[in-house]
């Protein structure tokens, strides 16, 4: 099997579980994966592998594969950890940074805009991703980046419905995240560690509230079932 075929079938479950496309829980089978991308079990059994390595999935004896799940302990974890991983990351980013990553970065973010401009709001999340991910690279901290990769997963997943604004508010709140971006960029380029500890925080709290609401949506309105029909029910 050519390693081509493998490739693309890792990066396209990647894509498909950043999206939601494949739900959170649900399970991967190998005969399956095999039947769509055109493989024998073994490179499958590769592929799901080096997922499970990634933290995209988790195996289990005699179980098989699935999708890793969002839950009340993760998410809060989540919740926690975030900020202080991405401080972290951010100054020894503006301290460690190249030159050629600095470039990379600004083809990501050039990107990125493009998706939004387009409307596009799987493709703005995923150069989200990768703009999070290069800035982990920046940092050269293999400890770091190994929790940022980790972490980045449910960041992505979480933020689809950043990117899918339901209000001017929300709209504004994209722009805002795109302008971020922009001054991350400056700031590790003038490499000033405190002031992209500074503008990441500020990024985070901006899209925190998004993400939470992810989780935690509006409740249905008081007359989905009147008050009287509540009182009479039986």
């Amino acid at each position: 099997m050519s390693v081509d075929r493998k490739a693309r079938c890792l990066e396209d479950l990647r894509m498909k579980i950043l999206s939601l496309t494949i739900a959170p829980g649900s399970d991967l089978e190998e005969a399956t994966i095999c039947e769509t991308y055109g493989m024998s079990r073994t490179p499958a059994r590769e592929v799901l592998q080096r997922l499970a390595g990634e933290g995209y999935v988790t195996l289990e004896q005699n179980r098989g594969a699935k999708v890793a799940s969002f839950d009340m302990t993760a998410l809060r974890t989540f919740f926690q950890t975030a900020p202080l991983i991405y401080a972290n990351i951010a100054r020894q980013a503006a301290e460690n940074r190249t030159a050629p990553q600095l470039d990379v970065l600004k083809d990501i973010q050039s990107e990125f805009k493009a998706a939004n401009a387009a409307k596009n709001p799987s493709e703005a999340a995923f150069q989200n991703h990768a703009f999070h991910a290069q800035i982990g690279e920046m940092a050269h901290n293999p400890y770091l980046l190994a929790s940022l990769e980790r972490m980045l997963i449910d960041h992505a997943r979480l933020s689809q419905t950043f990117y899918r604004p339901a209000s001017p508010v929300e709209s504004m709140a994209v722009v805002k995240a795109s302008d971020h971006h922009d001054a991350m960029i400056a700031a590790i380029e003038a490499q000033e560690p405190a002031l992209m500890i500074d503008l990441t925080l500020q990024h985070w709290d901006l899209s925190r509230d998004r993400m939470e609401r992810f989780v935690r949506p509006d409740p249905l309105p008081l007359d989905v079932i009147s008050l009287k029909e509540q009182r009479d029910a039986i």
